[in-house]
């Protein structure tokens, strides 16, 4: 999610305004239905959450990888969408070989956890930063939800019966009611997604230029995040079978035009960040559950989070983050690799693309390098215990 471009995403709510406005089909976006991108995705994301959540109790949600909206939209300047489907089609076909081949659990146990909690702290560093500039910009919406979120936190016999993020939510929403902040002009239409299916057109241009980057950007950066953030709150995700999972659906989904699916990393940063380890498997059935009617419900919800001030949703994420992030830094910098995480997280905040890959690749690949030079004594400790 750092390295998302803002052209682009301003580009898709333009899109997304403009369809609803009538100049483009109200239904689709980008080469496919919105409403059928998010209700396939989340319907996997529910099947999934239930299914790797059962047995051990190790709770993990699979949802769709945002980040590979970034490598598509350059690409649609140039290829049919049809081709970018086939792209998706070869991507998931990709990720079920290699989750089957075992290669993937042990590439990422070769990374060290700092290095990659380094990675994830740049990652979720936008969320702290959106949380203090929708502080200054934003006072009447984000002051109350941050008050709130600090009292049921001082105030235990509160937090006990209001759990914070509930509690701030509620604050929010009053706060923009109040204001008369909620700016629902110009946005009706359907309520239910509908739906369109893609037929995949194969192109060897689309293969080169996006199957190994997208490839890349699920299994390294994004099911890293998840594998790292579910490992730092003490459950064992099951890497291999997360891949194979992440690449089956990726191809059946692609009918209807969604990119890739991953393990995500905030989502089970938030679960797992409070609460009991064999507890938050109902978390993620919770949000299976939710993610089915938000899906069934896409239309509106869209427009809802479009006419919301963008300072509820940032102050909302950010405090949902905090402790998350404080997690990551405290992972990456606390102990061994400490040099190499420091790299890893000034390269993936630079956000420089290369090769049509995401710098939080290549802050990994330069952190790894640079402790291997550098902090050789950290490996063979690491060795050794």
């Amino acid at each position: 999610m750092a390295t998302e471009s803002p052209d682009l995403r301003e580009c898709g709510l333009e899109r997304l305004r403009r369809g609803e406005e009538g100049s483009v089909d109200g239904h689709r976006v980008v080469g496919g239905s919105r409403g059928s991108r998010t209700l396939l995705e989340t319907e996997r994301a529910a099947v999934d959450a239930v299914l790797e959540s059962m047995g051990p109790k190790d709770s993990v949600v699979v949802l769709a990888a945002d980040q590979s909206t970034v490598l598509v939209g350059p690409a649609l300047t140039h290829l049919r969408f049809t081709e970018v489907v086939g792209a998706f089609v070869a991507t998931g076909l990709l990720m079920l070989l290699l989750g089957a081949s075992g290669w993937v659990r042990r590439a990422m146990l070769a990374l060290p956890m700092p290095i990659v909690m380094g990675m994830v702290a740049a990652v979720f560093l936008r969320f702290g930063v959106d949380l203090v500039r929708a502080v200054h910009h934003d006072v009447p919406i984000a002051v109350p939800m941050v008050l709130a979120f600090v009292l049921l936190h001082v105030w235990p016999a509160a937090g006990r019966r209001m759990p914070p993020m509930i509690g701030t939510l509620l604050v929010g929403v009053i706060a923009v009611a109040a204001a008369g902040r909620f700016d629902a002009t110009g946005h009706g239409g359907a309520v239910f997604a509908h739906p369109v299916l893609q037929a995949p057109e194969w192109s060897w241009q689309a293969m080169v230029e996006l199957v190994v980057p997208l490839a890349i950007t699920v299994l390294v950066v994004q099911n890293g995040q998840g594998v790292a953030v579910l490992k730092a709150a003490g459950h064992d995700a099951p890497v291999n079978a997360v891949t194979m999972g992440c690449g089956l659906w990726s191809m059946l989904t692609a009918c209807v035009g969604t990119v890739c699916t991953c393990l995500t990393g905030p989502t089970n940063a938030i679960l797992s960040s409070s609460g009991e380890r064999h507890r938050h498997y109902t978390g993620a059935l919770l949000v299976g559950a939710l993610a089915v009617v938000f899906g069934l419900m896409s239309p509106l919800f869209t427009r809802a989070m479009l006419a919301a001030p963008p300072a509820f949703i940032a102050t909302l994420a950010g405090l949902a983050m905090l402790r998350v992030l404080q997690g990551a830094f405290t992972t990456a910098f606390g102990g061994r690799f400490s040099l190499g995480a420091l790299v890893t997280f000034v390269v993936t905040v630079a956000d420089i693309a290369l090769l049509n890959i995401g710098a939080a690749f290549w802050g990994l690949i330069a952190g790894f390098a640079v402790s291997w030079l550098l902090e050789r004594g950290d490996f063979a400790r690491a060795d050794g215990t």
